[in-house]
């Protein structure tokens, strides 16, 4: 193993879904930097289809503001979502995936099966960016196939990694999705352009419950097939 190894591998193994964040501001420069350092994913002939609305103080504040009082008013405008996320019926072993996370995460902040106002709640959170200094809006133009849309996800892994470098962890938030249109009505996307996501980031609050959650992956001999190797399959 090379120098660095150790670091890079920590970098991306401790990367987890941060849900607290203390309110410290972040500095625009770090952000800044954050990005064009994330901007080195590759992309198909390097077209880089990102676009991303960083958000802090009031501006974000109005915008949460917005999307809260839709989710709260029982009516998240689940109709202008431009594209589906999750599949219309989960199945095995993704379902199974999919309850763990849940359970785990609504066990450490105490809420019982069945407390949907709770539940819905916590689910609100994600409108707020789950209290950090700064949120992100990312945008794709809706003529781009779903080539873009694999190279974006290279994009978003690279801000969460380059993030940690800076001491800030982050949240990555297919919740705002959904609410397409809200969004357009705070910022100023182009008619082209489709909300793919958001990200909180921040510092961590490690005192927050939530914070504590630690998701599995399975590994490598359960996903990957080896073919051709000494020794065979």
């Amino acid at each position: 193993m090379g120098p660095g190894t150790e670091a890079i591998e920590a970098a991306i193994t401790g990367r987890r879904s941060v849900r607290a964040f203390r309110p410290d501001p972040v500095p625009r420069e770090i952000v800044e930097r954050i990005l064009d350092v994330a901007a080195r994913a590759p992309s198909g002939t390097n077209m880089q289809p990102w676009r991303a609305y960083v958000l802090a103080g009031s501006v974000k504040e109005q915008l949460s503001a917005a999307l809260l009082e839709a989710h709260e008013g029982d009516s998240p405008d689940f109709a202008s979502a431009q594209y589906r996320y999750y599949p219309a019926q989960f199945f095995e072993p993704y379902l199974g995936r999919r309850r763990k996370v849940g359970f785990d995460l609504y066990g450490l902040l105490g809420i019982q099966r069945g407390e949907k106002d709770r539940m819905a709640h916590q689910h609100g959170r994600n409108l707020v960016f789950f209290g950090a200094p700064v949120g992100l809006i990312f945008t794709i133009d809706r003529r781009l196939e779903i080539g873009s849309w694999l190279d974006y996800g290279m994009f978003l892994e690279n801000i969460a990694i380059a993030a940690r470098a800076h001491g800030l962890e982050t949240c990555m938030q297919a919740a705002f999705a959904p609410f397409h249109r809200i969004i357009r009505d705070h910022l100023p996307l182009s008619q082209a352009e489709v909300v793919v996501c958001g990200m909180s980031i921040g510092y961590e609050d490690p005192d927050a419950p939530e914070n504590q959650m630690r998701t599995e992956r399975v590994p490598a001999s359960e996903f990957a097939t080896f073919i051709g190797w000494d020794g065979g399959t």
